[in-house]
């Protein structure tokens, strides 16, 4: 493989235009933190969609999904298909509340929320501990994955793929703030699915490969298809199916699917324009991050058994790959070496802006924590507007350095996959419940977020004798317990805050009577949201598995699981759009 000049010219020419909107967004961006950080709370729900599903999308995550299906089959994926329920929740519950607390950043919303020292404390420490450790750990899966893409596609060492691609993104970063941000998530998630789906087709037509039949059909293929585990084998189907859908779903914090909406999720509905645009922006996020999006990356994962069927066949083919660098997830940018020129290029330009995007995001998410709720909180109370930004601006740069520094000790996507779900194992139930029960405060998150990490240390560093499944799940149960026993034994928040945050926010509910001031008009809409989610993620899922089984020649399956797919669609909107919803 050789990077030909119009490869390189196609790559120059995304930097240039990357570097372009940051230039153009900087006369916004420096003039408040709300430009800065959320771009003005101006942004239309199809611009933010598509802004979540760029910055879930980074260049690790087809070299995870690569790693899950040749070592678990296509059916490994339910270790993020999972996910679904929680955007589900996100999109029928959540995202209205949201953006109702008109805070800065999901961070604020503790002092909304809870009261006294225990708010404050928490505040601060998850600013840090969001913003500096959890942050960066994920710009290092990112900064991992863009190391390998550099050191087999472009042939460039690790540190300098870093060095130029981190360049670009902090310029625009710095400059524009989030408003540059979501506008070359647009641009790079076009390119990316482009990129991806481009080299699909390619790499099918390989002499090696022959065509979508063959692939299906080659013994090294056959037994990595079934959508389903071996469900007459535990071993099988228990850390697949009944572990994320049992426990991970709702028990695990994970970037992008916060039980409850979160993180960047969370910035973007308060960047949206209102209400409507946020419950739209995530929804259309869903939609696409699942249904849409994994069956390309699925099948060069597959073809990649052929051309590479074992690890040593991979690092034979690039024997300057260093040791430690050297896992499945490589497959996937070793399969990219086979593309022609022109083609090369645009997928090579894609999954640097793949990466670029998701970098972006969480440099411009981790400083407004850093900003918002540490800076100005607890060290400069009287700071003005462009000292906040000039502080942003600086944390992003720091946030960088050691993002990168990090990805260029980790191994592989998996490894970083598996310890975000152990760190966050047992809270997620918390932020789901924090919205309609009352008697949620400072210390159930305090309690739990230092039992999570106490077990997660425990079993990555102490005793890794269990498989990871076991480890989540017996994080997620020892997590729990712990916290709803804190929960009881502590005191609850005044009543003075817990009647703001009902004025405020008015989630409704049971579990809010005694602290509401009026007589709510909204009808409580979590019973209807619960219908909404099944309903959305059956919808989903059929057309996630209803993609699969045209693409396996099943057409009567595919045909089937589309019509259900519509069906739902029909109750959906009859439960819910109608009313509730018209996207401006």
């Amino acid at each position: 493989m050789i990077i030909e000049t119009i490869d390189w010219l196609i790559i120059a020419i995304y930097f240039l235009v990357a570097l372009a909107i940051g230039i153009w967004a900087s006369k916004k961006a420096g003039s408040d933190t709300q430009s800065f950080f959320l771009a003005g709370r101006s942004m239309p729900w199809w611009l933010l969609g598509i802004s979540m599903v760029a910055t879930t999308f980074s260049t690790d995550t087809p070299n995870l999904v690569t790693d899950l299906v040749r070592q678990k089959g296509v059916s490994g994926n339910w270790a993020w298909w999972a996910f679904l329920l929680t955007g589900m929740l996100t999109v029928f519950i959540y995202a209205k509340l949201w953006r109702r607390s008109n805070v800065l950043t999901d961070i604020e919303f503790y002092e909304l929320r809870y009261s006294g020292k225990a708010a404050a404390f928490l505040r601060g420490f998850r600013a840090l501990y969001l913003g500096l450790v959890f942050n960066v750990l994920v710009m290092g899966t990112v900064s991992l994955a863009a190391i390998k893409f550099g050191e087999i596609l472009l042939g460039w060492q690790g540190w300098f793929t870093l060095l130029i691609a981190c360049t670009v993104t902090i310029v625009y970063s710095v400059l524009g703030g989030l408003r540059a941000v979501i506008i070359t998530d647009f641009i790079q998630f076009v390119l990316a699915m482009a990129g991806s789906v481009f080299a699909m087709f390619y790499i099918l037509n390989l002499p090696e490969i022959g065509g979508i039949k063959n692939l299906i059909l080659h013994e090294n293929v056959i037994g990595n298809l079934s959508f389903f585990p071996d469900f007459s084998d535990p071993n099988s189907w228990v850390p697949v199916i009944f572990v994320p859908f049992a426990v991970q779903w709702w028990a695990s914090y994970y970037p992008g699917a916060e039980p409850g909406g979160g993180g960047y999720i969370a910035q973007r509905m308060f960047s949206a324009r209102d209400e409507n645009h946020a419950i739209g922006a995530t929804l259309l996020f869903n939609v696409c991050h699942y249904a849409l999006r994994p069956w390309p990356w699925i099948i060069i994962a597959l073809s990649s058994l052929i051309i590479f069927p074992d690890l040593k066949d991979i690092q034979s083919a690039f024997p300057n790959l260093p040791e430690d660098k050297l896992g499945h997830d490589v497959a996937y940018p070793a399969m990219l070496t086979l593309l022609p020129p022109g083609l090369l290029g645009l997928v090579a330009a894609s999954l640097i802006a793949a990466f670029m995007s998701t970098m972006s995001t969480q440099l411009n998410l981790g400083a407004s924590y850093l900003v918002n709720d540490f800076y100005k909180r607890f060290i400069n109370k009287s700071a003005n507007e462009q000292q906040l930004v000039s502080a942003g601006r600086l944390f992003t740069i720091v946030s960088v350095c050691l993002g990168a520094g990090l990805g260029l000790t980790l191994t592989n996507a998996s490894q970083a996959f598996e310890l975000l779900l152990m760190i966050g194992a047992g809270t997620g139930l918390i932020y789901i419940l924090r919205w309609f029960w009352w008697r949620i405060n400072a210390y159930t998150e305090i309690i739990a977020m230092i039992t999570s990490l106490i077990i997660a240390y425990y079993f990555n560093f102490l005793n890794d004798s269990y498989a990871v499944w076991i480890e989540i799940v017996i994080g997620a149960v020892l997590t729990t317990i712990t916290w709803i026993i804190a929960t009881f034994i502590t005191p609850p928040e005044d009543e003075k805050t817990l009647v703001r945050f009902v004025g405020i926010v008015n989630p409704g509910g049971p579990g809010w009577k005694k602290f509401e001031q009026k007589k709510t008009i909204e009808r409580w809409s979590v019973p209807k949201g619960i219908l909404s989610m099944l309903l959305g993620s059956i919808a989903v899922y059929g057309i996630l598995l209803g993609t699969g089984s045209f693409i396996y020649g099943n057409y009567l399956i595919a045909t089937s699981l589309m019509v259900i797919s519509l069906i739902c669609v029909y109750f959906l909107l009859k439960a819910w759009f109608q009313n509730s919803f018209k996207a401006g």
